[in-house]
């Protein structure tokens, strides 16, 4: 017997995010993470985004297509904490929406490539390999399959039928 998937589990019998969706989504959105590392240098704060975004509109666009990578970090909380219900139907399509990301980043990193005169360059080939991973990742985790359909419906309706019941009065 493999027991292995008990550590999937949290202590109410969900399962919990995987550790690689959190890298995924630090890696859409790596543009807003130097971001957020400029602002704590005080002296040229335009010297590190130009480090990994030569281009002005390279890093502008790295923003917008990290932002939805954000939005997603929100959902996985409001998945963890099972509320708001009216989200539940956009965690079930979170693997096309990755998907959707992960395109729109390979979009990003073809642009880049393109603007380079198709110059090799680390941070070019560090991308495209985690871009390629992530991809992977996304259509082959079992893991990250039963966490996308681990919130059905039928909690959903357990949750409001519970929370219509009414209490006795204490007297």
């Amino acid at each position: 017997m493999n027991f292995s998937n008990i550590t999937w589990l949290d202590d109410k019998g969900h399962i919990k995010p995987p550790l690689y969706l959190y890298f995924m989504l630090v890696f859409i959105a790596r543009a807003w993470c130097i971001f957020i590392a400029s602002l704590t240098q005080s002296s040229d704060r335009a010297a590190l985004v130009a480090m990994f975004y030569p281009q002005k509109s390279d890093f502008i666009m790295a923003l917008v297509a990290g932002f939805g990578a954000l939005l997603i970090y929100g959902v996985v909380i409001a998945e963890r904490k099972r509320k708001p219900h009216w989200v539940r139907p956009v965690f079930a399509q979170l693997k096309w929406i990755l998907f959707l990301l992960l395109v729109i980043d390979a979009a990003l990193l073809f642009e880049r490539t393109i603007t380079s005169h198709y110059l090799y360059s680390w941070s070019t080939g560090l991308d495209g390999l985690l871009l390629f991973w992530s991809l992977i990742y996304l259509f082959k985790s079992k893991r990250l399959t039963y966490y996308f359909a681990d919130w059905n419906q039928d909690e959903d309706e357990q949750a409001n039928k519970s929370s219509l019941v009414e209490k006795p009065f204490n007297k």
